[in-house]
């Protein structure tokens, strides 16, 4: 795997812990009027920081351990709106939900970062995206990050125009 995918994924909890930082006190349960542009899902900022710690630990490492372990598996998407809402996301204590989620980042590091090509090249089928190898479930996972940094900022944009007017 390429070493610049690898330290992305390494260094996104500090980078999702300094992105939440920025959400101004008495916003992180704020909601738009309307999510029209949100380039992830609709989500409140705390509500993307559960989100991206349940898919994480529910979603990508079920995913990468079936791909490595089983032939061609089928690998489930998640439905995470009534996820948050049954996990009640905009009641969790964020600094208990960075600590759990840095945990299952570095479980996620300990799975993939020795990784060798016939491993990389497993292949399965992604509900939603198709067939994929396990390289290809990595980059999904480092997108998937990058999705969540541009919908913390999408809701800082959102913030800062309601606080305007």
């Amino acid at each position: 795997m390429n070493a610049l995918t690898l330290d992305t994924l390494a260094s996104f909890p500090q980078q999702l812990e300094a992105h939440y930082s920025l959400i101004p006190q008495g916003f992180q349960h704020w909601a738009p009027a309307s999510w029209d542009g949100v380039p992830s899902e609709p989500f409140t900022a705390i509500e993307q920081v559960c989100h991206i710690r349940d898919i994480e630990i529910e979603g990508y490492h079920l995913r990468f351990e079936r791909t490595l372990n089983e032939h061609h598996p089928l690998l489930a998407s998640i439905d995470s709106e009534p996820l948050a809402k049954e996990r009640d996301y905009a009641g969790q204590d964020v600094t208990e939900v960075f600590v759990s989620f840095r945990a299952a980042r570095l479980k996620t590091m300990g799975i993939i970062r020795d990784l060798h090509d016939a491993q990389l090249n497993r292949t399965a089928e992604f509900e939603g995206y198709g067939p994929l190898t396990l390289r290809s479930l990595i980059h999904y996972l480092c997108s998937h990050d990058q999705q969540h940094l541009a919908g913390l900022q999408w809701l800082l944009g959102k913030i800062e125009a309601s606080r305007s007017r």
